[in-house]
C-alpha cells in the first residue's frame, strides 16, 4: 500500500467552487487544482543574479587605511 492509500481523507466543501470533496488536505478540490495548474501554473526558470559591486561613494575606514 502506498502512503496515499493509507492516509485519512477529509470530507470538505471546496473553498473555490463550493462542491463537496474528499481530499487528503484542506484546499481546492482535484478538479479546481487541475484548472489552476492549466491557467496559472508555469515552468520554473533559472534567474541569474548580478554580481555585487560596492557603491563608488563609499570610502574605506580611515583607521583601516592608515599606514
Amino acid at each position: 500500500m502506498s502512503l496515499a492509500e493509507t492516509a485519512e481523507t477529509l470530507d470538505i466543501t471546496c473553498p473555490r467552487c463550493g462542491t463537496a470533496a474528499s481530499v487528503r488536505y484542506y484546499g481546492p478540490c482535484d478538479w479546481c487544482r487541475e484548472g489552476l495548474r492549466e491557467t496559472v501554473g508555469g515552468e520554473a526558470k533559472a534567474i541569474e543574479a548580478e554580481a555585487y559591486e560596492p557603491k563608488m561613494n563609499v570610502t574605506p575606514n580611515a583607521v583601516a587605511s592608515k599606514e
